[in-house]
């Protein structure tokens, strides 16, 4: 009579003892998993000190009063959001915005040093991101903390951030709209959803130019002529924007160069449509506003219109990288 209870007994024994050992199994890969995970995280420069909740401390050099500011990270990244995007627009479009602006700020303080003698970075937005303090509003302040301490990062290292205005519908890869020398896996063509909201004047454009401007701005980029009698698009990319002009029917500019060169709030992007020459001046007709690399700032506020989140928002614009908390 007691033979069976004991059977069982020992049944149930046994099964315990194989679900503590898979168990115990489980944790342990969990945790090597873990491990692997940090080790792909980048490092932190050493030379930057922390603050008291362990985000670094920066040496900004302010434009604005061409003085030195000491200011942890987080606090700079709401001037930059502020600066980069308007402070009224959705919040996960703001989230989004400074994940890249951490992202393009680490990864500037890891490859780069600052032209500003004892500063880690600027406001000059030549060197590095556009900053407006005045600009910092509550939403600001929920964007950056909601997001603190997150980065984009691809094989162990920051990536690149790119981000522009809007893509005129569609992103292009940074060797074709940046002279880049390479073109990181993580970056892709996409159809970015644009919103209607968008400026006129940033969606569709003309711009007009004396043809000894254009003539000044080829030179400028490295090719020379005495005058210009032809201008056109010789290469196009996959997006539709020009790669390189054809200047009287024989000599290549970069059309990113020129774009530079001759003003690129004028000329607000290389998604042309038309050019056309009339007496001593040349018209440019284009959509657009930027380089058209990486995340569409107006189509991020599509995007957020729509309830995509700040994650979805990146991810769709870089694909195969991971969003790593910092701090």
């Amino acid at each position: 009579m007691n033979r069976k209870p004991t059977f069982f007994r020992r049944m149930l024994a046994t099964l315990c003892c194989l679900a503590l050992i898979l168990s115990l199994s489980g944790c342990m890969g969990t945790n090597e998993s873990n491990d692997a995970d940090k080790a792909d995280v980048p490092e932190i420069p050493e030379r930057l000190s922390r603050n008291a909740d362990g985000v670094p401390v920066l040496k900004v050099y302010n434009t604005a009063s061409e003085t030195v500011e000491e200011m942890d990270l987080e606090s700079y990244i709401m001037g930059v959001v502020a600066g980069e995007m308007k402070n009224t627009w959705p919040i996960e479009a703001l989230k989004a915005q400074a994940i890249l602006a951490r992202t393009f700020t680490m990864k500037f303080l890891t490859t780069k040093t600052s032209g500003y003698e004892g500063a880690d970075i600027s406001t000059d937005v030549q060197e590095a991101q556009a900053y407006d303090a005045d600009a910092i509003n509550d939403r600001i302040r929920e964007a950056v903390n909601e997001t603190r301490g997150i980065v984009m990062v691809a094989d162990g290292d920051f990536t690149q951030a790119w981000f522009h205005a809007h893509s005129g519908g569609k992103t292009e890869l940074p060797t074709k709209a940046l002279d880049y020398s390479e073109d990181p896996p993580y970056l892709k063509i996409v159809e970015s959803p644009e919103s209607d909201q968008a400026p006129e004047e940033v969606q569709n454009w003309t711009a007009s130019f004396s043809l000894e401007q254009v003539r000044q701005a080829c030179a400028d980029a490295g090719v020379s002529v005495d005058a210009i009698e032809n201008f056109e698009i010789a290469e196009y990319g996959e997006s539709g924007r020009a790669v390189t002009f054809l200047v009287n029917g024989q000599s290549e500019v970069s059309a990113p160069t020129f774009r530079l060169q001759i003003g690129a709030s004028e000329l607000k992007s290389t998604l042309i449509r038309s050019i056309e020459i009339h007496g001593d001046e040349i018209t440019f007709t284009g959509s657009g506003f930027g380089h058209g690399v990486g995340m569409s700032q107006w189509g991020a506020h599509q995007m957020a219109d729509e309830g995509k989140t700040a994650e979805e928002i990146v991810l769709y614009y870089y694909s195969g990288v991971d969003l790593v908390e910092l701090w």
